[in-house]
């Protein structure tokens, strides 16, 4: 078995990270925050701080169909426990790429009426969180 190409994620990080610093955030990269839920390290792609406000970005792209999706309600799960137990600010979930089948159900909302407790964590396209960090507004 051929190991993983997760360079489609390191792409996706070069994309924010500029996004980021133009809206007047100080990033760190692969920080481990904590560990999860039941247990297993949890480390997030960017840790943005500005001010005295820390924002948890953890970046999932999907080229093709696959397994991304069955893995986004356990991360904002752990996204979620992170903002109530780390003292964050809030937490972004960005998809990118064309292969995500649940891409609207995700970003409008749809897990909210199946999972509690986790409105501290929005979950947006990779272009509205480029907006939003590109303006400082997250």
């Amino acid at each position: 078995m051929s190991p993983r190409d997760t360079s489609t994620g390191q792409v996706l990080e070069a994309m924010i990270i500029p996004a980021l610093k133009r809206g007047g955030y100080d990033v760190q990269q692969q920080v481990v925050i904590e560990d999860r839920p039941g247990g297993g390290t949890h480390r997030i792609d960017a840790l943005a701080t500005r001010e005295n406000s820390r924002f948890l970005i953890s970046l999932k792209w999907q080229q093709v169909s696959g397994t991304a999706e069955q893995k986004v309600p356990f991360e904002v799960i752990s996204l979620a426990e992170a903002v109530r137990t780390g003292g964050y600010a809030k937490a972004y979930l960005v998809l990118g790429g064309d292969g995500w089948t649940l891409r609207d159900y995700f970003t409008s909302g749809g897990l909210l009426t199946h999972l509690k407790d986790i409105d501290s964590v929005r979950i947006l396209t990779l272009e509205s969180f480029i907006a939003l960090a590109n303006q400082g507004e997250l």
